[in-house]
């Protein structure tokens, strides 16, 4: 997206405008893209559900309904322990996304394309950091316990607030753009390891499980938000925020699963 605001800027579009003439770009594609997730894929492997339905195919498996699954899964408190947890780690994802150019340009005097530059680094470790974190934890799992992968995303989080900490805290650019990539690899990994748990904690409610801790990095973000617009800094936001996830990590290791009728092909042992 920096590249193409450069771009659109070389062609006589003002910086402050250019930003909103790119992001056309990325939602005309969300639409073509829309259509053909549509057109070309399928519900699952076996084919589409009412196309299964109708043919008088089981495609339950004795797994409850949408509104069953989603009570049986706020029944669970692994769940909601889990909810903090991504909402530690995908809700600062999201927050960082939406204020570090800000950032850059008010901490540090960088220009708005720079600053986007900067900021778009923290965003491309998406392409393998969150994968990394679900390889690590299926790792840990077949050489350990399940609860390995407990401990995995408790030492993540613990990366994660001393990294944005230490963002929080860099008087340089330099510093503070290394800082940023160190702590966003860990909170890239974390989002990974906590869905690397999903699949453990109720497989019967697997739906409510994943939607629920999913909400939270939603939740996580906005209250984030929230909290920056309360102290007015956004230094002092990342300050408060680090903070909040070393909390967390607490959380992930309070999870604490059983091994009984886990999965070996899931990565856990037998």
């Amino acid at each position: 997206m920096p590249l193409l605001v450069g771009a659109v800027v070389f062609l006589g579009v003002s910086e402050s405008a250019g930003w909103r003439v790119a992001l056309l770009v990325p939602g005309v594609l969300m639409i073509v893209m829309a259509g053909l997730y549509w057109k070309f894929t399928q519900d699952c492997p076996q084919g589409n559900y009412d196309e299964m339905r109708a043919a008088g195919i089981d495609i339950d498996g004795g797994k409850k309904g949408g509104w069953q699954s989603f009570k049986a899964a706020s029944a669970n408190h692994r769940v909601w322990l889990l909810f903090v947890t991504y909402g530690a780690c995908f809700g600062i994802e999201i927050f960082i996304h939406n204020i570090a150019a800000l950032y850059y340009v008010d901490q540090f005097g960088l220009s708005l394309k720079s600053a986007g530059m900067a900021a778009s680094s923290f965003g491309l470790l998406a392409l393998f950091a969150r994968a990394l974190g679900g390889y690590l934890s299926d790792k840990m799992a077949q050489r350990g316990t399940l609860n390995s992968r407990v401990t995995l995303l408790f030492i993540m989080l613990i990366g994660e607030g001393i990294g944005l900490l230490w963002f929080a805290k860099a008087d340089t650019v330099v510093f503070a753009v290394i800082a940023m990539l160190v702590f966003g690899l860990f909170t890239h990994m974390a989002c990974g390891a906590t869905y690397a748990l999903v699949p453990f904690i109720d497989n019967k409610a697997l739906g409510g499980v994943a939607g629920i801790i999913g909400a939270g990095g939603n939740v996580g973000a906005v209250a984030a938000l929230f909290l920056m617009k309360g102290t007015g800094n956004i230094g002092q936001t990342l300050t408060i925020l680090s903070g909040l996830v070393l909390l967390s990590a607490g959380c992930a290791i309070a999870v604490r699963l059983s091994s009984t009728g886990a999965s070996p092909a899931l990565g856990a042992p037998a």
